[in-house]
C-alpha cells in the first residue's frame, strides 16, 4: 500500500528466460527496488533502524520484566497502564488495554505483536481488527495517526483521541507480516510472500486471542484496514469463513469486512488511474491519450498473473506501474495520497514521532517488548517478499462471502490518487454475485455526519460503497468524525437507509 500503508515500489525489470539477462535483471531489480522503497519511507519521514526484525541469534528469555501473563494459547500478554492526557470519556469501570505477542503456530519462530484496546463504551461492542498495508508497514501508523485511542504530541506525550475507534469497538492492531513493527522471528523462513501465509498467521492469531479472551468470543467480529490491506482483508475474511465452515477451533462470529482506499482488483484499478487523473485535472487530454496506450498491455499482463501467478505477476507490475509513473511525471511533486497537497521535497507526511516514541526503552519495557527488538515502521524486505502477490486479483473470493450475508463495506476518500475512489467503485460494481444487478442500479444516498453531507454511498444487501468527501488516502486521519460514525453505523447495521431491507 502506498502510504504509511501501501508503499508502491515502482521500478522493476523484465525477467527474461535467458540466464544472463535474468541475472542482470535481478541485480537491477534489487537495486531499484531498494532505492524506491527507501525513498517512499522517507516521504513519510520514517527512518527505521532495521530493515526487518529477523534476529538470527535471539534469546527469547530476555524480556524486560516479569509482568507478562503467559497463557496456554501461545499468547504472552501485558496489561497496560499508560499515562494519557485528557479525558478518555470511558463509561466502563475497568478499561482493558493490553500489548502482547503471539507465538505463531506452524512457523519456525515467528512472534506477532499486537495491541488490544477494550471499548471505552461497552465490553459487548464488536471486536474490530485493523490491518495496515504496505505491504510491510506497522499498524501502529493507524493507531497513532488515524483511529487508535491515542495521538502522539510533539513532546512524545499521549493524548486521548476523541474519535478513536475504541469508542465503539474492542479494537485490535497487529504488526504483520512477520518482521514488521515489533513482530519478529529468528528465521528468514517466516517471511511471508503470499496471502495464504498472511491469512493463516492472522487466523491462528485470532484463535489464540479468543482463547486467551473468552469473554469476547460471542461478540460480533469485523475485519478492517486500508491500502494494501485491500489484499489482506478479503483473504483473511475467506480464511475465517473457511475455519468456521470446517469447525476448525473456536467459531469466530464474522459479520463483516471493510476496506478503506484499498488495492483489491489491480486490473480494474490500474485502468482507472488516467480517468481519475483527467477528471481531477491532474493531466491533460493529450497526456490521457498517450498514457492510455499502456492499458491494453497492462490488462493482458494482469490476466496472465491471475490469482496464483508468480513471475507473471512481477511482469504484470512492471507493465502496469508505468501508468501511475507517467501520471506522476506530469503532476510533479503532488502528494498522491491527497491530491490537494504538495510534498515539500521528499516529505509528504511526518510520522516520525511514532518511531521516536516506540523506540524509547521505557516504552518498550511498558509494552513488554523483549530486549534487542527495535520498532520497524516499514520493511523493504517484507515488501519485496510480497511483490509476487501485488497484481493478483483478491476480489475473486468475495462473492462467496456476500452470498452468505457477510457484509462488505468499501470506502474511499475522494482525493486519494494511488487507491482512488473511482477504481474502487468500479471493482465493487464488477463483483459477480446474486445482487450485482440491484447493487449497480441502486441510487446514491447522502452520508450525513453532524447534519452535513460527508459523503455519498450506495448499497444493496450486504454490500456498501462509500465515497468520503474531503479526505485522502487515510480517511480516519482526514475525517475522523465521519470515519467513527461510519464504523459505528456499519457495525450496528444502521449505515444504509432504514428502508433498505433485503
Amino acid at each position: 500500500m502506498a502510504s504509511p500503508h501501501i508503499l508502491y515500489l515502482i521500478l522493476l525489470v523484465y525477467i527474461s528466460s535467458s540466464f544472463a539477462i535474468t541475472l542482470a535483471s535481478s541485480l537491477h531489480h534489487s537495486k531499484s527496488l531498494k532505492k524506491t522503497g527507501q525513498q517512499l519511507i522517507k516521504d513519510l519521514n520514517l527512518h527505521p533502524n532495521l530493515d526487518i526484525n529477523i534476529i538470527k541469534s535471539y534469546n527469547h528469555t530476555s524480556y524486560p520484566d516479569q509482568e507478562l501473563e503467559v497463557t496456554q494459547s501461545r499468547i504472552v500478554e501485558k496489561r497496560l497502564y499508560l499515562s494519557v492526557l485528557g479525558d478518555s470519556g470511558a463509561t466502563v469501570d475497568d478499561l482493558a488495554q493490553h500489548a502482547g505477542y503471539y507465538r505463531i503456530e506452524h512457523t519456525v519462530d515467528a512472534r506477532m505483536f499486537y495491541f488490544f484496546f477494550g471499548s471505552r463504551k461497552s465490553k459487548a461492542d464488536p471486536v474490530v481488527i485493523w490491518l495496515t498495508g504496505g505491504p510491510g508497514c506497522s499498524s501502529d501508523l493507524a493507531l497513532f495517526y488515524e483511529n487508535g485511542p491515542f495521538k502522539i504530541t510533539n513532546n512524545l506525550s499521549l493524548v486521548w483521541n476523541d474519535y478513536g475507534w475504541d469508542k465503539v469497538s474492542n479494537l485490535i492492531f497487529v504488526d504483520q507480516p512477520t518482521g514488521t513493527g515489533f513482530s519478529y522471528s529468528s528465521s528468514d523462513k517466516d517471511i511471508r510472500s503470499d496471502e495464504t501465509g498472511v491469512s493463516n498467521d492472522l487466523y491462528f492469531f485470532l484463535q489464540a486471542f479468543f482463547k486467551a479472551h473468552p469473554d469476547y468470543v460471542n461478540n460480533d467480529f469485523y475485519i478492517t484496514g486500508e491500502s494494501y490491506a485491500g489484499h489482506y482483508i478479503p483473504a483473511f475474511a475467506a480464511r475465517v469463513n473457511q475455519g468456521n465452515k470446517n469447525k476448525q477451533g473456536i467459531h469466530i462470529n464474522l459479520k463483516g469486512f471493510g476496506i478503506g482506499n484499498g488495492l483489491t482488483d489491480p486490473e480494474i484499478q490500474y485502468k482507472a488511474y488516467t480517468d481519475y487523473a483527467l477528471a481531477n485535472k491532474l493531466i491533460s487530454q493529450s497526456d490521457y491519450t498517450r498514457i492510455n496506450r499502456r492499458i491494453r498491455d497492462c490488462e493482458d499482463a494482469v490476466k496472465e498473473c491471475g490469482t496464483t501467478g508468480t513471475d507473471t505477476c512481477i511482469q504484470a507490475l512492471e507493465v502496469c506501474e508505468p501508468i501511475f509513473d507517467d501520471i506522476l511525471d506530469v503532476t510533479g511533486n503532488i502528494n498522491y495520497y491527497d491530491i490537494r497537497k504538495q510534498c515539500i521535497g521528499s516529505l509528504c507526511y511526518d510520522f516520525s514521532n511514532m518511531e521516536r516514541f516506540l523506540n524509547q526503552s521505557s516504552v518498550k519495557t511498558t509494552l513488554g517488548v523483549p530486549n534487542g527488538i527495535q520498532f520497524v515502521s516499514c520493511s523493504d524486505t517484507v515488501h519485496e517478499a510480497m511483490l509476487n502477490d501485488w497484481m493478483r486479483d483478491l476480489e475473486v473470493g468475495i462473492p462467496v462471502l456476500l452470498e452468505q450475508g457477510i457484509e462488505l463495506l468499501v470506502y474511499a476518500g475522494e482525493y486519494d490518487l494511488i487507491c482512488n475512489w473511482l477504481g474502487n467503485s468500479r471493482w465493487v460494481d464488477a463483483i459477480v454475485w446474486s445482487g450485482k444487478k440491484e447493487f449497480v442500479a441502486a441510487s446514491n444516498v447522502s452520508f450525513v455526519v453532524d447534519g452535513k453531507e460527508a459523503g455519498v454511498m450506495k448499497s444493496y444487501g450486504p454490500l456498501t460503497f462509500l465515497k468520503v468527501y474531503n479526505a485522502g488516502h487515510m480517511v480516519p486521519m482526514d475525517q475522523p468524525s465521519a470515519a467513527l460514525q461510519m464504523l459505528q453505523l456499519w457495525t450496528t447495521r444502521k449505515l444504509t437507509p432504514a428502508s433498505w431491507k433485503h
